[in-house]
């Protein structure tokens, strides 16, 4: 009956048969795959219905601009010979006067060309927007401004990019993120019921028990781990959440695989669940499964209503879909800007502009900026009520029974050592450094074994033992943490964890590594060396190589997270190292430094842990030193004193070099804390 009333209506319109007859048969088509697809809303596999309340996202007259030039690094802007006043704004509109209206149970798909504004909308509506300025336009959500602190208790949003740990296997990351996750009243098998149930849905059995990988480590294959990181956000989020953004989330899989996804967002709306998603070109099956459809050109709606009216409209407009033609195909075509020249970008700009104007005149009147077939005698199908007093989700009963700070310590602490002692290769590299730096100086000395150590060679070999590993361990430390800085911005800023729980187990979990690095660096050194036998000044110098080295591990991890990027972080922990080396009282004495250097010598690590190596090594030595045919005998403390490094007491030495740990540790703390990073920075 529906069928004969748009081919009469077409008919009426003017449209030939030949369109008409393809409208027809797009049509009964799309009616077909949305049976099947009801047919299947039985499977329950997944917790599809969500228990909250209903929601509703709105957006008016949102216009969005953003300075492309505002984007460039100040570096880059220096280079130009340019003060900051001289640089031309270059203004772009992303968004331009965007309305639209979405209810829980229904699905609305954001399609376009690349640049089109996609993702920049998805990022305003989720309050991630950076470097733009909304010039105009609100964002409601049941009829509230959208802020953060709403969107992060109301919003699931999966990115379009994939941050996962590569050591992991598919289960195992799913399964740390339901420990994290998922309400305290859940028993273990009802957690790892949750995952099966994730890792069904979305395909993953086949490679549950394969490690996720990444370009370095063999692992899954690209589509497996974009299902992987879209299993994650839902595991982690849509229990919870009652609206599900997500960003091109069929990128980069296969037909099949991306049509069954979309059947599982289909099924997640009808659960009472808002989705909104982006994507570029959709097939036209999965088109079909869109209930709302929004077509973006240049930051510009041209077409915004339900999916089954998107190809009567544009035929109305004289644009008919040619038979057997995807439509979302033809229509992206259709408004898509061809810069291959001047000529072609204005007549398709011009062409976007006057389908814009269009259905912005077309929509004008309408409550809820949609554009219907429909005759405006038909009955419209009634939304479910939202109550606007209220945020989207009563969470205050689930947070409150979300795991506490204990159990994410301890979830992050197996996290962190699954994923750092299953990668072999980089341990096995660390620990061959550390074992080829030891022995390179220890047999440079073993000739002179036999015989006492002069005073000078003494000095050097103990300096040398303070200097070349914490040098290695800052760079290793900075760029392992730079590989892990965007999944970690993202799951505080999903509230996976809170920072507390992740920076003990961060710290925590990397001492085994740590100790046992000291050991292979430490313990051929010594002994090939022939420095002191005695056990008790190996061990108290042994110790105080574990206190260097771990000052400048701390050192890298303040470093990592106080600046944006792998470049700006290697070049302060340089910096830092290079002072810290210069004031540490051998390359200079300390009594020659002039007084800036001498205050950075009191905070060097270097410096007080030379002056304690110094004291265990020469305290209580007499050396024999030849002056012509006079032998005389010197005290060693006598050497130490003679280069000012006796001026306190040993065990001053060890409290100062924890006291640099607790500091360095402090200052790494509050730059997890306060100092809030991009996962991934422009400079």
């Amino acid at each position: 009956m529906f069928c004969c009333v748009i081919q009469c209506t077409a008919v009426c319109c003017g449209i030939g048969t030949h369109s008409t007859s393809s409208l027809t048969l797009w049509l009964r088509t799309q009616d077909r795959n949305i049976r099947l697809v009801s047919s299947a809303e039985e499977d329950s596999s997944l917790y599809f219905t969500y228990s909250g309340g209903c929601n509703e996202l709105e957006v008016r007259n949102l216009h969005y601009e953003v300075n492309t030039a505002a984007q460039i690094p100040w570096y880059e802007r220096l280079s130009e010979l340019k003060m900051p006043w001289e640089m031309a704004a270059d203004k772009q509109t992303a968004i331009r006067d965007l309305s639209l209206r979405v209810h829980s149970g229904q699905m609305l798909a954001v399609i376009g060309s690349s640049g089109c504004g996609k993702t920049s909308l998805l990022d305003i509506i989720t309050c991630r927007d950076e470097g733009g300025t909304k010039k105009s336009g609100e964002i409601l959500i049941n009829g509230k401004a959208c802020t953060r602190s709403l969107v992060k208790k109301s919003i699931a949003h999966v990115r379009q990019d994939d941050r996962l740990l590569p050591h992991l296997t598919v289960r195992e990351t799913l399964a740390f993120v339901a420990r994290l996750r998922l309400p305290t009243h859940f028993s273990q098998a009802q957690r790892d019921q949750r995952v099966d149930d994730v890792i069904a849905e979305l395909r993953l059995r086949q490679c549950a028990n394969t490690r996720v990988g990444n370009s370095y480590v063999r692992g899954v294959s690209g589509g497996e781990r974009r299902r992987v990181s879209i299993a994650n956000r839902w595991t982690r989020q849509s229990l919870d959440r009652g609206i599900l953004i997500l960003d091109e989330p069929t990128s980069g899989l296969d037909s099949f695989t991306a049509h069954n996804l979309v059947i599982t967002l289909y099924r997640l709306a009808r659960g009472n669940r808002l989705v909104l998603l982006s994507v570029h070109q959709p097939r036209s099956d999965i088109f079909q499964l869109f209930d709302l459809v929004v077509l973006l050109s240049s930051g510009s709606a041209v077409y915004c209503g339900p999916a089954k009216d998107m190809v009567p409209y544009f035929t109305s407009l004289g644009h008919p879909c040619p038979r057997y033609c995807n439509p979302s195909d033809y229509y992206v075509d259709l408004i898509s800007v061809d810069r291959r020249s001047p000529e072609k970008e204005a007549e398709c700009l011009e062409r976007v502009r006057v389908l814009s104007v269009q259905f912005a005149a077309n929509v004008k009147n309408t409550d809820d900026f949609m554009w219907k077939w429909q005759d405006q005698d038909a009955p419209t199908p009634e939304t479910p009520p939202v109550n606007k007093a209220e945020t989207s989700i009563p969470l205050s009963k689930q947070e409150d029974r979300l795991p506490g700070r204990l159990h994410q310590f301890t979830t992050l602490a197996r996290r962190q050592v699954f994923n750092d002692y299953r990668d072999l290769v980089t341990l096995l590299v660390h620990g061959l450094e550390a074992l080829l730096m030891s022995l390179l100086v220890g047999f440079l000395y073993f000739g002179l074994a036999e015989q006492q150590l002069s005073m000078q060679d003494t000095v050097s070999l103990l300096y040398m033992m303070g200097a070349l590993t914490p040098f290695a361990v800052v760079l290793d430390v900075i760029a392992k943490c730079h590989s892990e800085r965007a999944m970690l911005y993202h799951e505080l800023e999903d509230g996976l964890y809170s920072v507390t729980p992740y920076f003990f187990a961060k710290v925590l979990g990397e001492l085994p590594e740590h100790c046992v690095f000291t050991l292979v660096y430490g313990l051929p050194i010594y002994w090939l060396a022939g420095l002191n036998a005695e056990p008790d000044r190996f061990l108290l110098n042994l110790l105080l190589v574990w206190l260097i080295v771990y000052c400048s591990r701390c050192m890298a991890l303040f470093v990592a997270a106080a600046l944006p990027t792998l470049q700006t972080s290697s070049f302060l922990g340089n910096s830092f190292f290079t002072v810290f080396y210069l004031t540490g009282g051998f390359v200079i004495s300390l009594d020659n430094m002039w007084p800036v250097a001498s205050w950075f010598s009191y905070i060097s690590f270097m410096r007080w842990g030379f002056d304690g190596m110094l004291q265990v090594q020469f305290r209580g030595l007499t050396y024999q030193v030849q002056l012509g045919n006079l032998t005389i005998n010197v005290d060693g403390i006598k050497v130490v004193e003679a280069m000012h490094m006796n001026q306190f007491p040993l065990f001053s030495c060890y409290l100062v070099l924890i006291a640099v740990i607790l500091v360095f540790m402090f200052l790494y703390y509050m730059s997890l804390r306060f100092i809030k990073q991009k996962s991934t920075q422009d400079w």
